[in-house]
């Protein structure tokens, strides 16, 4: 098997998707949380300003997710299939509610009249809501494993069979962290009323983050199977868990000294630190078979042609840079607080 600087290309491959899917869940992740919020917002102004300050950024931080798909899609063809196939139902919702999402933010203020205002604005607060919710839940069923058989193929149910207690937990706490870290964005594109609204509000988010992450977290020690394994066999690797602890609680401590693009920065630290640790706790296993590990998926068995990976490992070391100078210079170009105009949503 081939290797650079000595790791072989399939966990390179899977350090590359990892990083895509985490630069997803940072960036769209405030995308999501702003959205969550737009209902708590009272005044139609309040709302177009909390809109404005996503919308020169949503849509280009949507590329992650384009990104990370295709990189899945080409790396781990198998994952892929079983993946989408398992999780048929909770994706095709995720991509009707990005449809509405995306409707809602551009017809919004298309037309004065109160009543198309209010139901474009339930329609973008209940999809974002929802979005975050559907992808902790897919998040949950990873962790907690799927009825995968022979040749790769899902045995289980399809409709209801993704809704266990563990994925709802999993869906609740990305969803409260998503909101806390929408709120933090928003009190650095805001001022006036709105801010000192969103002061309120990002204190109950955090209070959310906090109950769901801690009734996850001691739901996912005591049972799921098997979460401690990789950590015991290379302890070093327990400096994971303790840093996203501390970048948990460094978050309320940063926006009580009304620090926050600090918090804003490590609350995006708290969810890279947690993807880490599902990444390490589930290596080298994609999908885990609750019906035999012999048919758990892995990096190894669903990853394409060495070849094949080599080749678009060459082109990530050419493609990343760019990509992250270009979201350098859009943050930069609409960095500061949000003035609404005649073009503003």
């Amino acid at each position: 098997m081939e290797t650079f600087l000595g790791i072989d290309y399939p966990t390179l491959w899977y350090l590359v998707v990892g990083l895509l899917f985490s630069g997803y869940a940072i960036l769209e992740g405030f995308d999501y949380g702003a959205g969550a919020w737009h209902l708590f917002f009272k005044q139609d102004e309040s709302r177009r300003i909390a809109i404005h300050a996503i919308g020169p950024l949503w849509d280009a931080n949507q590329v992650w997710l384009i990104i990370g798909g295709g990189a899945l899609f080409a790396g781990f063809p198998v994952m892929y299939a079983t993946m989408l196939s398992t999780m048929y139902i909770p994706f095709m919702l995720f991509l009707i509610l990005l449809v509405l999402r995306s409707a809602s933010i551009k017809f919004r203020s298309a037309e004065k009249m109160l009543w198309w205002r209010k139901t474009w604005d339930i329609v973008y607060s209940a999809s974002n809501v929802l979005i975050a919710f559907l992808l902790g839940v897919v998040l949950g069923n990873v962790l907690q494993g799927f009825e995968i058989g022979a040749n790769y193929s899902y045995k289980g149910g399809i409709f209801f069979a993704f809704l266990s207690p563990y994925a709802l937990m999993v869906g609740f706490t990305t969803l409260s962290i998503f909101m806390t870290q929408g709120a933090i964005f928003l009190l650095l594109k805001t001022e006036g009323k709105l801010h000192t609204r969103l002061t309120f509000l990002l204190k109950k988010g955090m209070l959310f983050f906090i109950v769901s992450f801690s009734i996850t977290t001691l739901y996912t020690l005591i049972f799921i199977p098997g979460v401690t394994d990789n950590f015991k066999e290379n302890p070093l690797f327990f400096i994971i868990p303790i840093l996203s602890f501390l970048a948990v609680a460094n978050v309320p401590r940063l926006v009580s000294k009304k620090k926050y693009f600090q918090a804003l920065v490590f609350s995006s630290l708290t969810m890279a630190f947690l993807l880490m640790l599902v990444a390490f706790q589930l290596y080298p296993t994609l999908l885990i078979s609750t019906i035999d590990p012999a048919y758990s998926i892995t990096i190894y068995n669903a990853a394409s042609s060495q070849k094949s990976l080599g080749i678009m490992l060459t082109i990530v070391l050419i493609g990343a840079p760019l990509l992250a100078a270009y979201f350098l210079f859009l943050y930069k170009t609409f960095n500061g607080k949000v003035e609404l105009d005649d073009t503003s949503y």
